[in-house]
């Protein structure tokens, strides 16, 4: 097992024909999030799942401070890993920031991406002048803060909010899971560099064709930045907003966004 392979606890399922698909999870999460997706994609395609440097199951040893401090750290992860694997074209499913992610590597590498589907995705967290991204600086602050002072704390309070359920729910003990597996010094600077992040002068050279799909409903991303995003990628796309609630649907409302996630994997955009 090579070095990158074993970093990222790189899986490769299913023998099908029909080209590759690239899941990629979000922040506090690991690979487990799609569990729901994936038996419905192994018959057609050959489906690569990972851990993004950092998740709770990954090496800390292996987290670089400083090659994460921003998102090209792990946008070169990702083209690490497609050259690992030979993987000359996919179709990745990018969710939250893993969309953010796979937008950058698509930009210095278009031919490695015949399509992103981009779930609860942002460009941009924080309000600005004629943006809306939904948080204010000072929010973001105390989350910090909070998530410094008992990480544990933090969790409990952060899953429910994040997921849009009580504490009793699968989906919210699931998440409550991965995120307290994460180390605090870890998670605290991916949430800096996740929250703080703005890509939104890149967003014109996209070119691949983008799949937006976005919950009506979710704190950490506002309906409206799905239609900032259509308006601003370089190539075509198209957005989905679906009947769901919260920032993880695919974990919280599997029978509403597995369906939308096939069919948007499955066909491209028409006009």
């Amino acid at each position: 097992m090579g070095i990158v392979e074993e970093a990222h606890n790189l899986r490769v399922v299913g023998e099908g024909k029909r080209g590759v698909i690239v899941l990629a999870h979000g922040f506090g999460t690991d690979q487990s999030v799609w569990k729901h997706l994936v038996p419905h994609l192994v018959a057609d395609y050959r489906v690569v799942l990972f851990d993004t440097m950092g998740a709770g199951p990954t090496n800390p040893d292996y987290f670089d401070f400083s090659r994460y401090a921003t998102l090209e750290g792990y946008a070169l992860d990702l083209l690490a890993i497609l050259e690992e694997l030979g993987i000359a074209s996919c179709i990745y499913v990018g969710h939250s920031v893993s969309a953010v992610i796979g937008v950058l590597a698509s930009i210095s590498r278009p031919d490695l991406f015949s399509k992103l589907v981009l779930l609860s995705a942002s460009p941009r967290y924080l309000n600005d002048v004629d943006y809306y991204g939904g948080f204010e600086q000072e929010e973001l602050d105390e989350l910090f803060e909070a998530m410094r002072s008992n990480y544990k704390a933090w969790c409990s309070g952060f899953a429910p909010l994040c997921v849009g359920g009580d504490l009793e729910s699968v989906s919210v003990q699931e998440f409550s899971r991965t995120l307290f597996n994460i180390r605090p010094d870890i998670a605290l600077s991916v949430a800096q560099t996740i929250f703080q992040s703005d890509v939104r002068t890149l967003l014109p050279l996209v070119l691949v064709p983008c799949h937006i799909v976005q919950s009506t409903k979710d704190l950490a991303v506002p309906v409206v930045v799905s239609e900032y995003l259509h308006k601003h990628l370089g190539g075509d796309s198209i957005v989905e907003v679906m009947p769901s609630e919260g920032h993880l649907p695919q974990l919280s409302s599997p029978d509403i966004v597995t369906p939308v996630l096939l069919r948007h994997i499955q066909h491209d955009i028409a006009f």
